[in-house]
């Protein structure tokens, strides 16, 4: 979606849903598919995305790289790459969705897709002018797109066989440059 994109808007106001991608994501483990959970603050329901909090008590940061380091350390491109997301994680944001842009501005330069991201300044039932994409990827539904069948080579593969609609992480640690050519 991004690849072909030139303008991409964000609803940064809409409320925070659970059990979805926004705090979570999968990556290739050496036991196969590994879930990746970013704790949140809890409150109450109605929560604009934009104010959803990380919780920073359970040292998840460092859980986490280690984890994706063990999954990809043997991949072809992860000392390619590792520099870039190595920040991220030991930086402390207090907000999820900052930490998705800063994820999410990083993919995008790596890629060098060029498209441009926008904010919304309040929740938008309707995007006039805009596919809404909010409710298209879910943990919980099978996806419908043309990239659940098409295979790239991942480490593990020969344990567990290839395993689709991982984290963009997987793609780019697997494929490197290449990874735009497979979006």
């Amino acid at each position: 979606m991004l690849k072909n994109a030139e303008e991409v808007l964000i609803d940064s106001y809409e409320h925070y849903a659970k059990q979805t991608y926004r705090n979570r994501c999968e990556i290739y483990g050496a036991n196969g598919k590994l879930n990746l959970t970013i704790p949140l603050v809890r409150r109450g329901k109605r929560v604009p995305v934009n104010d959803a909090q990380i919780e920073n008590d359970f040292g998840w940061r460092k859980l986490h790289w280690r984890s994706i380091e063990s999954a990809y350390r043997s991949s072809p491109y992860f000392e390619f790459y590792e520099h870039h997301f190595i920040p991220i994680f030991e930086k402390e944001h207090t907000h999820l969705f900052q930490l998705n842009q800063e994820i999410q501005n990083k993919i995008i330069q790596i890629l060098d897709l060029g498209v441009i991201i926008k904010e919304t300044e309040s929740y938008q039932k309707d995007h006039s002018g805009y596919t809404d994409y909010r409710d298209t990827i879910h943990p919980k539904i099978a996806p419908k797109n043309k990239l659940a069948d098409k295979r790239y080579i991942q480490v593990f593969e020969s344990k567990y066989g290839f395993i689709p609609n991982l984290s963009i992480l997987d793609l780019l640690f697997n494929e490197g440059p290449n990874a735009i050519s497979y979006l």
